[in-house]
């Protein structure tokens, strides 16, 4: 199988890192690349990276975003396919195998999501329940060619709905994503996080998302000038 690269981007993620980087290793075809990008977190993120003694590339920035350190991610990698997960949320072991081998049967897929189950506290004591469809940075594989085309994920005013931009994107330059129905990622729930509970100052990013992809479905009925 071909190559792939995994870029996460981590914000205060000391308590989590640990486990969702063992989760990336524990992939029935493992990576030839992890890349972490360190959004300016002030909690021991990168000191916990470096205490697991993991074959793991840090990069550090001042706190810009998960778009922002996503991106900043996507430049390091060289790999034909690439991979990305948030630093709260876990791989199940097959993930990978059957994203690749998925693209490798539908060459005319650019990219192809999972659906992943939301858990709370402890992975080992899941209960038993039905995934959903998730178009999100935890459940993406893209071919290289997807980061070229669609360019930089864009974190919106109050921080949320980066990658329903992003992905709309994707889907606008004309290219193709699918989603296999199997649960092979799990979102971790957790006071603090980005995505935890309603927030009317994040959600504002959901708005901008919104007018962005109503501005370019303008500009595209308009043609060129």
């Amino acid at each position: 199988m071909a190559g792939y690269g995994v870029v996460i981007p981590a914000f205060n993620a000391a308590a989590t890192i640990g486990e969702t980087l063992n989760s990336v290793l524990a992939q029935t075809v493992k990576p030839e690349i992890i890349v972490v990008v360190d959004d300016g977190s002030t909690d021991g993120t990168v000191a916990a990276i470096t205490a697991m003694r993991l074959p793991v590339t840090i990069l550090q920035q001042e706190n810009a975003g998960p778009g922002t350190a996503t991106t900043r991610g996507f430049a390091a990698l060289t790999t034909p396919f690439v991979a990305t997960l948030d630093a709260d949320d876990l791989w199940l072991p097959g993930k990978i195998e059957k994203q690749l081998a998925f693209l490798d049967r539908h060459p005319e897929t650019a990219g192809v999501f999972t659906h992943w189950r939301t858990f709370r506290g402890d992975s080992s004591s899941l209960p038993e329940a039905a995934g959903v469809p998730g178009w999100s940075r935890t459940t993406m594989m893209v071919r290289r060619g997807v980061v070229e085309t669609a360019g930089a994920i864009v974190d919106p005013q109050g921080g949320r709905g980066e990658m329903i931009d992003w992905i709309a994107r994707v889907r606008e330059a004309g290219l193709v994503l699918a989603m296999i129905d199997e649960v092979l990622a799990l979102r971790r729930i957790r006071p603090g996080s980005l995505s935890y509970g309603r927030d009317p100052q994040r959600d504002r990013g959901y708005l901008e998302v919104a007018r962005l992809a109503m501005q370019r479905r303008a500009r595209n009925r308009a043609g060129p000038n």
